[in-house]
């Protein structure tokens, strides 16, 4: 039996609440597969789209003459984890019922703190939302003193921060319920930023990377393995030319290596090798593997996906 954290990519959720409760449904069946064989598994997940909406949908009615109040971003978070929890904890436990496995599910609305000086507040580079026009983004920066960039020729988009997770503020509820047995969903879309003021716990707007948040989960669990589960197989380097190999397996040193030869896209693949990185170089014998949700049980057998390891001297 083995421990797990599970860090599941937006391919696993959608991007509306109906197609989301239908891909849930789906996305159970892999994670069902590694309890069945004995495993105790512990979820996290993305909410980009779907704080985005939400945020979205507060800025709307806040501007109409419905006297809705604007929400804070941390609010925002807050909501997606309870929204994206009750999808994921319902499925999973349909799916247990089906295969006549007695364990319960549980979503913990959980903070993530970060570092009040930490160099990505002085650099917002997180996409959240929806698109606008240079006049629109001009508006909404005079207006609300948000952060807007051109994204891609698609139109501008408000930028936040992305700090690193320092801590998880919940993590002895975690470790108690993961103790009896039970499943937890957790740092749902990297947590809600926190930092620390004096007694009290401060949000604030940002987003933490979930891979990264999924890493440091699993460290306070002392967790067997990472599992980051993305749209792709392997991890590739010379990924989409005709020289592309899929690698099975690499040392911590060789990951390192790769980066340093630019074969991962930022905002891609780059932050979950960092973060495959980061938990398999933590202690001898953990180890990271990148592999797509629907072989993930294959991956674990190391029939599928990337295994980052590190290499004992």
């Amino acid at each position: 039996m083995s421990r797990i954290v599970i860090a599941l990519g937006g391919n696993a959720l959608g991007k509306t609440p109906e197609e989301q409760l239908n891909l849930v449904k789906n996305t159970a069946k892999p994670i069902v597969d590694l309890i069945e064989e004995g495993n105790e598994v512990v979820i996290a997940h993305g909410n980009g789209p779907q704080v985005g909406m939400i945020n979205l949908a507060m800025e709307v009615a806040s501007n109409t003459e419905s006297a809705v109040p604007s929400m804070p971003f941390p609010e925002c978070g807050a909501m997606s984890q309870g929204y994206i929890g009750y999808h994921l904890q319902n499925a999973i436990g349909e799916e247990l019922k089906k295969r006549n496995i007695e364990k319960p599910v549980a979503t913990i609305v959980t903070q993530v703190v970060v570092d009040k000086d930490d160099q990505a507040f002085k650099n917002p580079s997180k996409p959240i939302g929806s698109f606008y026009t240079k006049e629109e983004a001009k508006e909404l920066n005079e207006e609300k003193g948000y952060y807007m960039i051109e994204d891609s020729g698609r139109g501008y988009r408000r930028v936040v921060p992305s700090p690193k997770p320092v801590d998880v503020v919940e993590k002895e509820t975690v470790k108690a319920l993961v103790k009896k047995g039970q499943i937890v969903i957790t740092v749902g879309g990297g947590g809600i930023p926190v930092v620390k003021e004096e007694n009290s716990l401060k949000g604030v707007p940002a987003v933490i990377d979930k891979d990264f948040a999924s890493e440091k989960m699993a460290e306070i669990l002392d967790a067997d393995y990472l599992f980051i589960l993305t749209a792709v197989d392997r991890v590739s380097i010379n990924f989409g030319k005709p020289d592309q190999l899929d690698i099975e397996e690499m040392s911590v040193e060789e990951a390192k290596k790769y980066i340093e030869e630019n074969h991962f896209a930022p905002g891609s693949m780059l932050p979950k090798v960092e973060a495959a990185i980061k938990f398999a170089d933590s202690k001898i014998g953990r180890n990271t593997i990148i592999a797509s949700l629907e072989k993930a049980k294959d991956a674990l057998a190391g029939k599928s996906g990337t295994k980052v390891y590190k290499s004992e001297k």
